[in-house]
């Protein structure tokens, strides 16, 4: 298990789905050579794990960006959603809707600001920002304190950065942690 797995109570399966998010963007992390290299952007990532799929109350479409489901329609496509997740990291841009059944969102979308809608402005006090973030990261804090929104994770595009948020609290591991002991190099 990664050390950035957190507890979901009695939900096997929607810990499974935010585990097959967390593996996959430290995969994709650990595969990508060039993070050391001047002026490189890396490939990045962010994930949402949503209870509902009534989403387009607090997200708007990524104009054409969107995540390949003819090829992986769920997490549980193993090879095919690593693949998947390796080309969306360096070809698109936006956050990946996945429901907790592992299906995956064809349209990419951004979340918006909380506080942008009525009632929303209350679930600003549940946010903290750390030094580190970027605007992925604090939009991933922000989304995850919505009721709707299990979780969101992170693949930092500028250092290879993989976090988890839930409820506003972010457990995040640097490239060079990833992996533990059983990581080569």
């Amino acid at each position: 298990m990664s050390r950035l797995a957190i507890e979901y109570g009695g939900h096997e399966r929607v810990r499974e789905v935010v585990d097959r998010l967390i593996y996959c963007a430290e995969h994709v992390s650990v595969e990508f050579d060039g993070w050391e290299e001047p002026h490189v952007k890396g490939p990045g990532l962010y994930f949402a794990v949503v209870a509902d799929r009534d989403y387009g109350a607090y997200a708007d479409p990524m104009g054409d960006n969107r995540w390949p489901r003819e090829g992986c329609a769920s997490v549980f496509d193993e090879d095919a959603f690593i693949g998947a997740a390796e080309t969306v990291s360096v070809e698109q841009d936006g956050g990946i809707v996945v429901g907790v059944d592992g299906e995956i969102e064809a349209q990419m979308v951004r979340f918006r600001d909380l506080g942008t809608q009525r009632g929303e402005s209350d679930l600003v006090d549940d946010v903290g920002y750390e030094p580190w973030m970027g605007s992925r990261h604090m939009s991933a804090t922000e989304t995850s304190v919505r009721p709707e929104v299990v979780a969101t994770v992170t693949l930092s595009e500028e250092t290879g950065r993989v976090s988890v948020f839930r409820d506003g609290e972010a457990a995040s591991m640097q490239r060079h942690e990833i992996g533990g002991e059983w990581r080569a190099g």
